[in-house]
């Protein structure tokens, strides 16, 4: 009864801060996303070479070695208390076909039944991997193709390794259900190619030992919000904690998520995306060889082999040299 006590506590609080902080204008609810997001961008329905699009949260299209990969897709409201405050960097009916599906968690914001409804029904072959524990709510809600797998599982599918790692986060889909399914991040890899998708977390010594376990990673996707209030930050990483943890993944690129699409804490809409770059600034030096991407909604970043080398293209990349 405590601990149950304790989660409605929580949440309450949660949508007291949302309400409160929207009536003060500590942040846009709705935002112009002219300045943020690409109009239009064109598609490809399969990629050989690694493209990645941001539609928003922690939800990407994926596309590499011919097969498309979603992550914990979401393209509407989170909850009723959580409208969307910017809109996705791609309409549902815009996707090419998904080949997977890949979720971290089981929180409604990563796991959106009515997202999910909307690709499984687009693709009947679609298949999840999903945290373990998780398969059961899949099945009972009639999804088909479902693999649940434990930290440091892997899975290969379409020529590609799908690996289960930690994160330092919890889950919960309704009351009673606290922390009976695992939660955790995906490494994606190819024969020469690996995109780490941290889902929800928050610092730990988790980015360590991933780093120490993969010896290459060529993109990061790292959530830097909510940063604000402080008590967010249990479960969640600021933007300065993402950065340590890029630096001890030890990858190359980093493409920030998890911010500008739900006002879960007190952030002004792009104030995550600031402490980033200023950060990314402060580092300077250290930093040489690295690159910071700051995607707008709907965003893609691409890579080309040239000599054996991927090279990303994308306009509105930042590559701090001074």
């Amino acid at each position: 009864g405590e601990k149950h006590e304790h989660v409605i506590l929580r949440t309450s609080r949660m949508i007291f801060e949302t309400v409160r902080g929207r009536l003060t204008h500590k942040r846009l609810v709705k935002v112009d996303n002219k300045s943020y997001s690409f109009v239009n961008l064109s598609h490809l329905s399969k990629s050989v070479d690694p493209r990645i699009t941001w539609i928003g949260h922690a939800s990407f299209l994926i596309q590499m070695r011919n097969c498309n990969i979603i992550t914990d897709p979401i393209f509407g409201d989170a909850t009723f208390f959580f409208p969307r405050m910017s809109l996705p960097g791609i309409l549902p009916y815009q996707l090419p076909p998904i080949d997977i599906v890949i979720i971290s968690h089981n929180h409604r914001d990563h796991m959106d039944e009515k997202a999910l409804r909307a690709i499984a029904a687009g693709n009947p072959e679609v298949i999840f991997l999903v945290p373990m524990g998780v398969k059961k709510w899949f099945i009972a809600s009639n999804f088909q193709n479902v693999h649940e797998l434990m930290w440091w599982d892997s899975k290969k599918e379409s020529d590609l390794n799908f690996t289960f790692l930690p994160s330092h986060h919890w889950s919960q889909r309704t009351i009673f259900d606290r922390n009976k399914t695992l939660w955790g991040s995906w490494m994606i890899q190819s024969d020469d190619f690996s995109i780490y998708f941290a889902g929800d977390t928050a610092y730990g010594k988790h980015f360590k030992e991933i780093g120490q376990e993969f010896s290459s990673i060529d993109v990061a996707l790292l959530p830097i919000g909510p940063c604000e209030p402080e008590h967010m930050r249990v479960a969640h990483t600021d933007a300065y904690e993402a950065g340590t943890g890029f630096i001890e993944l030890g990858a190359q690129h980093f493409i920030p998520m998890h911010w500008g699409t739900f006002a879960f804490g007190d952030d002004p809409f792009n104030l995550p995306l600031e402490c980033l770059q200023k950060w990314w600034k402060e580092k300077g030096d250290t930093l040489l060889a690295k690159l910071l991407h700051s995607v707008p909604f709907g965003g893609q970043i691409y890579f080309e082999k040239n000599d054996q080398i991927y090279q990303h293209i994308y306009p509105h990349t930042e590559q701090i040299t001074e």
